[in-house]
């Protein structure tokens, strides 16, 4: 059974960093693109930084400049490096597997972490 289990969140003062992990574990044949996605109180999902297997990156315009994705295909591992952390980036912080499969026929399927809490004080 797929799981992907995110970790290092936490409280920091504005101006700060943290590292987030994402460790897909289970049988993994490929996964396609990652992503880190966040959902601040009463807003909506939005897509923070996805990472395609082949490294090519896409970030949101309010983190461009700030975070940085990375993965780890061997490891099946995602990252996110917040850097100058605002207020505004308070949310929970959800890692995203899409089109993951488990064997080499399988067309895919998207999973979701169970999401680690991002909180950034003035």
């Amino acid at each position: 059974q797929v799981q992907l289990v995110e970790s290092g969140g936490g409280l920091v003062q504005a101006g700060g960093s943290l590292r987030l992990s994402c460790a897909a574990s289970g049988h993994i044949f490929s996964i396609n693109v990652m992503g880190w996605y966040r959902q601040a109180p009463g807003k909506q999902r939005e897509l923070v930084a996805a990472i395609t297997s082949g490294g090519s990156t896409n970030y949101a315009d309010p983190v461009k400049g700030r975070f940085t994705i990375s993965r780890d295909n061997a490891k099946n591992t995602l990252y996110l490096q917040m850097n100058s952390l605002k207020p505004d980036d308070t949310a929970v912080y959800y890692c995203h597997a899409e089109k993951l499969r488990i064997t080499w026929v399988d067309q895919g399927s998207d999973y979701w972490g169970q999401g680690t809490q991002v909180t950034i004080s003035s």
